[in-house]
Order: structure tokens, then sequence, then C-alpha cells
């Protein structure tokens, strides 16, 4: 394969472990903060509220990104980081027993969400640098998929092993979630020494070091460059594409957890966390990884473009399996996990295709910093919306909600209506060549 030729080092030995560190600190900030203050006792409009202020590093990493680009090199920025996010774990698990706990784990938090904000930049940058096109759009599913096995993890395993650790040590809940923390902070730790050993050192990677002036320069030309990439028309749809085709994922993102672990008298199916695990971390899981290498290998086989609206499709009809939980209150776990099976497995394809349009948006010079916009715009999409999801669902109720986020699924379908995409990125280059050029717009 032509993306593998002279390379020290087999991408499927990092890639795996590269996006496992990026997606694990992202799932413990947005999605096991909320299961985790939830049992401290927080309402669904604070938890909704406080945890979507952590998004924020995510959406203003451009602002520093130029930075990553030009000093040092991505893979010290990576290891860096990856060390910094251990310590960031370390001290939620101290804090969580202090008076001031809230606060404390906050803070930590937020150190834990600008780490891998940089990190996400840095990581992102490594593999545009280390692979080609059609390199990069064979592994995106699997990326993606080892990301969203670490959400996986977040939200099963690890609440499920909180669960078990309270029957344990008899409900001491700020007890139990310190000593996960612990415990993850030694697989951070473990993360950070062998990437230090396996990642490699590609020629493009060059160490920079250079003075503020330069920076100041560099980060004028990026936002030059970043806003006259397209024709004006162009370029806003692809904003907008970008902000906006997971809105109704970022209603659903924090409910759907506190849906299923909530009692039936609050609206919720009352899972305990073993069950949420179960359902989350085995079921789920398993749907994740047909959905991200499905989506991975039929864009790598046919571009992007010809699968886009299938892709839209398989991200939003699937979350029908909420409207029908939040009526029926199924009790089976088996009926339960099929359900996030199918949901899952739609996100894994539809997912493919945003991170795909982003690689292709970021295409040219200063690909690391254009793609961290571009990641920032996303996230504060997700953001907006997701806090003032715990409100709206406290004021209407689950069922309510759940139809509303349908009704919002229109949002990602417009503007994916709108978007332009070169019908052969991502495809194989030998299939590129014997259809002639690329078409054109």
């Amino acid at each position: 394969m032509r993306y593998m030729s002279n390379k020290k080092r087999n991408p499927w030995s990092w890639i795996p472990t590269l996006y496992f560190a990026e997606g694990l600190p992202n799932v413990l900030v947005m999605v096991v903060a909320v299961t985790m203050y939830m049992q401290l006792g927080m309402s669904d409009t604070e938890i909704a509220l406080y945890t979507s202020w952590l998004n924020l590093p995510w959406i203003i990493k451009p602002l520093w990104s130029p930075f990553v680009d030009l000093y040092k090199t991505k893979r010290w920025w990576v290891i860096t980081m990856q060390l910094l996010i251990g310590a960031s774990l370390a001290g939620v698990g101290f804090t969580l027993n202090a008076p001031f706990w809230f606060q404390g784990t906050m803070t930590c938090f937020f150190l834990m969400a600008f780490s891998s904000a940089t990190h996400d930049i840095a990581a992102d940058g490594y593999y545009m640098l280390e692979l080609d096109e059609h390199g990069q759009s064979f592994f995106v599913g699997i990326r993606n998929t080892f990301y969203r096995i670490a959400v996986i993890f977040g939200q099963g395993v690890l609440v499920a092993a909180a669960g078990i650790l309270q029957v344990y040590f008899r409900n001491r809940i700020a007890f139990t979630w310190s000593l996960i923390f612990y415990a993850l902070t030694g697989i951070f730790l473990a993360l950070w020494f062998y990437h230090g050993l396996i990642l490699p050192r590609p020629k493009a990677d060059n160490r920079n070091n250079t003075n503020s002036t330069a920076v100041i320069r560099g980060m004028k030309d990026m936002i030059v460059s970043f806003f006259s990439k397209f024709p004006l028309k162009v370029f806003v749809f692809s904003i907008l594409f970008i902000m906006f085709y997971r809105f109704p994922e970022a209603l659903l993102g924090k409910m759907t957890t506190t849906f299923l672990q909530r009692s039936a008298s609050e609206g919720g199916l009352g899972l305990s966390p073993m069950e949420f695990g179960i359902a989350n971390g085995t079921i789920g899981l398993i749907g994740l990884l047909a959905g991200g290498i499905v989506g991975g290998y039929l864009a790598s086989r046919d571009g992007l473009k010809k699968w886009l609206w299938p892709f839209v499709i398989a991200l939003t009809l699937p979350d029908l399996v909420y409207v029908y939980m939040s009526y029926a209150l199924p009790s089976n776990l088996w009926l339960i996990s099929s359900c996030l099976f199918v949901e899952q497995f739609g996100y894994g394809l539809g997912f493919t295709a945003l991170t795909l349009f982003m690689l292709y948006f970021a295409q040219g010079e200063y690909k690391t910093s254009h793609y961290a916009i571009c990641t920032g715009l996303s996230y504060l999409g997700l953001m907006l919306p997701g806090m003032i999801s715990g409100w709206l669902k406290d004021t209407i109720g689950y069922r309510h909600f759940f139809i509303l986020v349908m009704v919002f699924c229109l949002i990602t379908f417009i503007v994916t209506a709108f978007v332009q995409i070169d019908a052969n990125f991502g495809k194989k280059e030998d299939a590129i060549d014997e259809s002639g050029n690329y078409e054109e717009e």
C-alpha cells in the first residue's frame, strides 16, 4: 500500500492508541463527568450548563494552534500534552474528597480539557503529516473507531467499574470515583510512555524555533489563508455544515446518559451502573466498530461525496430509538442494548462524513491550524445546544425532548444539501487515475 511505503512504523502500531488517547480525556470531560455529577446529586439543568462550558478549550483552540504549528514538533506536543493530561486526572482524584470538590474537580477538568484540545491539534496534524490522502481516508474509520472505543470505555467500562466499587465500599460515591481517576492516571501515563517510544518521526514534522514576531505573522497568514480557501458562498455553506451537521447529537449527548440511568419515576430507564456498562460498553461497541470501519472503507473506495447522504441518514434516523424507549420504557437489557447498537452503528457511519469533510476543508498550507479551526467550530455547534439541553429536558420531559430532537434533524439535512465536496476526495489514487481528472463543481 502506497501510504505505508517508506515508513519505519506500521500505522496500525500507533493510530489506534493515539486516537484512544485523544478520545479518553474528551469522554471523561464530556460524558463521565455527567454521570459522576449526577451521582453526586446535581440536576440535569446544572449538569448540562456546567459541563457544556468544558467544551470551551476545544472551541478556542485555534487561538493557540499556530504555536503548535510553528513551535517544536507535532510529536513533541503530543507527548507533552499526554503527560499534562495524566497530571490533571490525578488532580480530579485528589480533589473529589475535599470540601471544595466541585470547584476543584471543575478546575482539573478545565486543565484536562485544555491539554486535550492541544493534544487534538498536534495529533491530527501529526496524522496528516505521516499519511498521504488515501492513507488518511483509509484510516479515518480506524481512528474514529478507536476514538469512540475510548468513549465507550469511559461511559461503559468506567461507569460499571464505579458501580461495582460503590457496592463494595457501601455507596461512598466520591471515594469510588477518586479510585477510578487514580487508575486512569496510571493508564494515561502508560500511553505517554508507549508513544514516547513508538511514534514515528516524519520528515515533514520539522522542529521549529521561532520568535514571537514570526508566530504573529504566521497566525495572520493562517487566518487569511483560512478565509480565502474557497469562494465566499462555498466557504459559508462549509462552515454551516461543520457547525450544524451534528445539531441533533448536540442536544442528545448529555441527556441520553442521564436518560439511561435516571429512575422510571423521573422518566428514565433506571439502568444500574453495571447494566449501563453492558449496554454501552459491549453491544454498543460492536455497533460502533462496524459503523466506523464500514464508513471508512466505503469513503476510501468510492469517495466521500457518493456516500454523503447515506451517512446523513445513518446519523439522524437511528435517534428514533430514544423516542421509542422514552415511551415504552423497556426493562429488557438486551432490547435496550439492541437499540443502542443501532444508534451507535449509525453514529459510526455518520461521523465519518464530518471527519473527512474537515480533512478535505483543511487541505493546503497550515492544514493543522485549519483543521483545528474546523474542529473548534464543530465543538461550538455542540456546546451551545448542549448548554440548554438539560433545561429543555427538565421543562418538557424526556418524551417530548426526544421528539423535538427528531424535528431538529432537519437542520442536518439542510446544511448537507448546500455543501460542496470534490467527487474524488478520499478515493484510492488508482481509481482516480482511471477516471481522469477531478470533477469540477
